[in-house]
């Protein structure tokens, strides 16, 4: 005879929970240059550590204001947008002529993290927020715990590794638009030689006073010819 009473277990439904992410994507690196900021990330999606998606667009304009980047699980990135929609939505149905800068919107984007993190069921991503208001330029960046700060340059997954001692070598206030893009595609070309999850197909987005442009994906001239991609081991003490 069946009942309704609950177990003290109860079934694998009551809890569900990330427990891994599938479907990732790699590094984010973002730039204050002297209009605004830019922001570079590659198209690819890796499912495990198979490369299986090589169009995911993982920078998106939030609002007025803000410009979004995010490396970690895709369909979590998704989730965040779902949020981030109905904020803009909320603040645009009070109509009274303000709109949320960036500022703002980072400081959301830590709530939501730090909260998530609390009832240990994270978004399993880390995120790049910049953007330009009323002539003041922002980024900053938060994890997927909740950790954040505000820098100059900012970069996510392992770009925070190779990248950002490029970045502090080579970055300064006062850089242009072009400068900017070839100093990001440096980082990005780093990151291609070196990481197994990025994707040759790059995307740049810039986000000024005037408003945001995703522009059109690319792929970056490589070159793999150098001796140490050839023959990686020579030299090295054990090796096989």
């Amino acid at each position: 005879m069946e009942t309704n009473h609950p177990t003290i277990i109860g079934s694998a439904a009551d809890s569900q929970r990330t427990l891994y992410p599938y479907v990732t994507g790699s590094s984010v690196v973002a730039i204050k240059y002297k209009d605004g900021i830019l922001m570079a990330a590659d198209m690819g999606g890796s499912y495990g550590s198979t490369l299986r998606y090589k169009s995911v667009e993982r920078l998106k304009p939030i609002g007025k204001h803000s410009l979004l980047g995010a490396s970690g699980e895709i369909s979590d990135f998704q989730e965040i947008l779902r949020y981030l929609d109905e904020l803009i939505l909320y603040d645009n149905m009070w109509d009274d002529g303000n709109s949320l800068g960036p500022k703002e919107v980072h400081n959301y984007l830590t709530r939501v993290m730090y909260n998530r993190r609390n009832k240990f069921n994270p978004l399993w991503n880390s995120l790049v927020l910049g953007g330009v208001k009323k002539g003041q330029k922002y980024l900053g960046m938060v994890n997927m715990i909740g950790i954040n700060f505000e820098d100059n340059h900012v970069a996510t997954g392992l770009g925070n590794h190779l990248a950002r001692p490029i970045l502090r070598d080579e970055w300064h206030e006062n850089l242009t638009f072009e400068e900017g893009v070839k100093l990001l595609e440096k980082c990005m070309r780093v990151l291609l030689y070196r990481d197994t999850s990025a994707v040759n197909k790059i995307q740049i987005a810039k986000i000024t006073e005037e408003g945001t442009i995703l522009f059109s994906p690319f792929s970056l001239k490589t070159f793999w010819s150098f001796s140490a991609f050839q023959n990686p081991t020579v030299g090295a003490e054990g090796s096989w």
